[in-house]
């Protein structure tokens, strides 16, 4: 399994969400500039191997800011996990930067609460629809 890209695979993430009807869209939503992010980004692709059932996406940030509109990210990387069927968001916040935190919690499948108050962003239907959204075409 691959990690898809906003910009460059929008039908690609598309088609993986409407092929997994059970699984989940695992985002990480980072930034090109962040040393964190890079060193994360070859673990999260690994682990997307391992969770073939699932949509991994990386979002930059500042790529799709317009998308994603006035979201306040302070901490790195901050991840979103929800079904891909939609509803409740399963987890989203930030995690410390050792994958193992999110492969435990995605073997686990459980919820985990999303702190009240917190700015879900709304990625997942803006991804199911593909470049029919206005996703940018860098």
């Amino acid at each position: 399994m691959t990690v898809y890209f906003p910009e460059q695979d929008p039908g690609a993430i598309a088609q993986a969400l409407a092929a997994r009807p059970q699984g989940r869209l695992v985002a990480c939503l980072c930034a090109a500039w962040c040393g964190t992010c890079e060193t994360y980004q070859e673990a999260f692709t690994s682990l997307a191997a391992r969770f073939s059932g699932d949509c991994f996406v990386w979002i930059d940030i500042e790529t799709h800011a317009d998308r994603l509109g006035d979201l306040d990210i302070d901490n790195f990387p901050t991840v979103l996990v929800q079904p891909a069927a939609g509803g409740r968001p399963q987890f989203y916040g930030t995690l410390l930067p050792h994958i193992e935190v999110l492969e435990r919690m995605l073997a686990r499948g459980a919820a985990m609460p999303v702190a009240a108050g917190a700015e879900v962003p709304e990625v997942l239907d803006w991804l199911a629809q593909g470049a029919g959204d206005g996703l940018d075409s860098h």
